[in-house]
């Protein structure tokens, strides 16, 4: 027998995204003023692209650390939560100190650490709220995710690009806000489930298996477009302004394109509920390649029609998110479903690392910005010829309640 839909699941949802997008703006604090902190610092290329792998790396370690000390069992959810969204807020504000390279990357790396505790405990106390519907409530989240990513871009934004000390002490100021929402205002659900503990021993069990496997392939196909796309738009449209017209405010319309994934995440969460997740996961990585395909088409030409592109992209490029997670819960073994989650969670984001430090790499071999994007166009393609393969398969009819 069906669930009865939690009540008040929906205002629950609403405080559980505000918070999720107050602490996440602590992501790209320093991705969004990498121009200016490269002057500070006199850092190369390669050295800036370490402002956001370092909290990559962080949020890898501390997804792995969190399961292994099964800390959300430890610990309740909200007060996990908010215990890391001040850690977050710390280690952000940290940058304001102004510490030598090897200190800023520390600050980063404790930084993604903190998130860690923050995001994927999010995704389990939204999942105590919603047994129905929990695809559209996914999305959702994960669109709380891509703004409060954005967040930065648009404090920078306000009025043509402020002192980058006011960005990072906004980033800090919403993971402040945050800690307060999930320790005042947000509590479990009525939902519960079975929590399962990280076993380095069922890791081989984990990975044998074919349809999760390929539901991993998606998702790490996805993930090799999606972090470095973000992490070096606000790059690759500064050069693309000074070979053609688009608007001034470069940072506004790097919030504007990260942030139009918002309708994209609800979009995928309603497209798979309803469609499946092997075909919205497909067409959106399609779509996203294509993007990654044509953009540099655009380059110097009409701004609208590049604007137009980057808009698309961004709202397809983060739409199958959320939906490579909820397909792997629904094909791993009812038991091994936190040692799936963990290990899909933890080699996307440690496949980030590699193509964000590829992104400025390749640039610098060809003599530009225009076609580096290419370099992310196997993503999308590998990750779609995957999920087609596992809808192919029996094992499929276990997702979405049968939608493929």
């Amino acid at each position: 027998m069906a669930a009865t839909p939690a009540q008040g699941r929906w205002s629950a949802l609403a405080l559980i995204c505000a918070g999720v997008i107050g602490a996440m703006a602590c992501w790209f604090s320093t991705t969004a003023i990498g121009p200016e902190l490269a002057r500070v610092w006199a850092l190369s290329p390669a050295e800036a692209a370490w402002l956001t792998n370092a909290v990559q790396l962080g949020f890898v370690l501390g997804a792995l650390l969190s399961s292994a000390l099964n800390l959300p069992d430890i610990i309740p959810m909200t007060r996990l939560i908010t215990g890391s969204a001040v850690l977050a807020a710390l280690a952000n504000g940290a940058v304001l100190l102004q510490p030598d390279f090897a200190g800023l990357m520390l600050a980063r790396l404790a930084t993604g650490v903190a998130l860690a505790g923050v995001y994927p405990p999010a995704l389990k106390l939204m999942a105590t709220w919603f047994v129905a519907g929990r695809g559209l409530a996914m999305g959702l989240l994960v669109g709380a995710l891509t703004l409060g990513s954005a967040l930065p871009h648009l404090l920078r934004a306000i009025g043509g690009g402020p002192d980058w000390r006011m960005v990072v002490a906004g980033a800090s100021l919403g993971a402040v806000i945050s800690a307060a929402i999930f320790g005042l205002a947000v509590r479990e659900g009525p939902h519960g489930f079975a929590r399962t503990r990280f076993d380095p021993r069922q890791t081989l069990a984990v990975l044998r298996d074919r349809p999760l496997r390929l539901a991993n392939l998606g998702y790490f196909g996805h993930m090799w477009e999606l972090y470095a796309m973000w992490a070096w738009l606000l790059a690759w449209l500064g050069a693309a302004a000074d070979a053609g017209p688009l608007p001034a405010n470069i940072s506004g319309v790097t919030f504007a394109v990260i942030a139009s994934g918002v309708v994209g995440c609800a979009l995928g969460g309603w497209l798979s509920d309803r469609i499946g997740r092997c075909l919205t996961t497909a067409g959106m990585m399609a779509v996203s390649g294509g993007c990654a395909a044509l953009i540099g088409l655009a380059w110097g030409g009409p701004a609208g029609l590049l604007l137009l592109i980057a808009i698309v992209w961004g709202i397809t490029i983060i739409g199958d998110s959320a939906q490579f997670s909820a397909a792997a819960s629904e094909l791993a073994d009812a038991r091994l479903v936190g040692t799936a989650l963990t290990l899909q969670l933890a080699f996307g984001f440690a496949l980030t690392v590699v193509a964000i430090w590829l992104v400025p790499v390749v640039a610098g071999l060809i003599g530009g910005w225009r076609w580096t994007f290419l370099i992310l166009l196997p993503g999308p393609a590998i990750g779609a010829w995957a999920m087609l393969r596992l809808r192919a398969l029996p094992q499929a009819e276990r997702l979405a309640g049968g939608r493929r």
